[in-house]
């Protein structure tokens, strides 16, 4: 079966996942960045089948993530360099490796970003580099940009209006619960005895056992 192309949609995860979307060419790229160039290095590195490797060489270069220069005349051997599209990866990587080891790690990290002056661990996040501010769910939006067609616009709007309305129930909730009949069913609920101090449930009359006769 034929592999869907995703380089003609408008998402740019889609089109990034055409170029480096197979597991073994992220691999090969955060090898690059560490400084493999070579191809025995990346088959060494990563315990890969030569032909699988040549395949996945072959598309990275395709892409423009990797150049393919010539070392060796006789006999002639080729190399592996990063391009800029290729260097830019890198806060993909980066990213990769610290969701791996908040989530996938359950031993501890086996790999680490450090500070390479003081040895220190990094703490990751994302910021806004005009404001400095952390970038999370809460106050940022993915919203169409100038170039998005009509369904790239209608399927995100359809999503932000999900979000409102998701949004706007949460916090009729809240003021549900906020308001004078939560707080009074609030109050009572806390206001009732427990343990000790809770009274026993009184009896209830016990039925009769029958019917009263008719008079005759």
């Amino acid at each position: 079966m034929e592999r869907k192309s995703f380089g003609n949609m408008q998402c740019p995860v889609a089109r990034t996942l055409e170029r480096v979307g197979e597991w073994w060419s992220i691999l090969i790229l955060r090898d690059a960045l560490q400084g493999l160039t070579r191809f025995d290095q990346f088959q060494k590195s990563l315990d890969i089948a030569p032909n699988m490797l040549t395949r996945r060489l072959h598309t990275l270069v395709e892409a423009g993530m990797l150049e393919r220069r010539q070392y060796n005349d006789r006999p002639p051997r080729f190399e592996y360099v990063l391009t800029d599209l290729g260097r830019d990866f890198r806060t993909i990587i980066i990213a990769l490796n610290s969701w791996g080891n908040k989530h996938f790690a359950p031993e501890g990290p086996s790999v680490m970003l450090v500070d390479a002056n003081t040895g220190e661990q990094v703490d990751l996040i994302l910021v806004d580099r005009n404001t400095g501010r952390e970038i999370n769910s809460r106050d940022y939006a993915i919203v169409p940009g100038p170039q998005a067609d009509d369904a790239t616009r209608e399927r995100l709007e359809s999503m932000a209006r999900r979000r409102e309305a998701a949004n706007e129930a949460s916090l009729q909730e809240g003021a549900a619960g906020d308001g004078p009949k939560g707080k009074l069913k609030k109050s009572k609920k806390a206001a009732e005895p427990k343990g000790k101090d809770a009274k026993p449930a009184k009896d209830k009359p016990a039925a009769k056992a029958g019917k009263v006769a008719k008079r005759a």
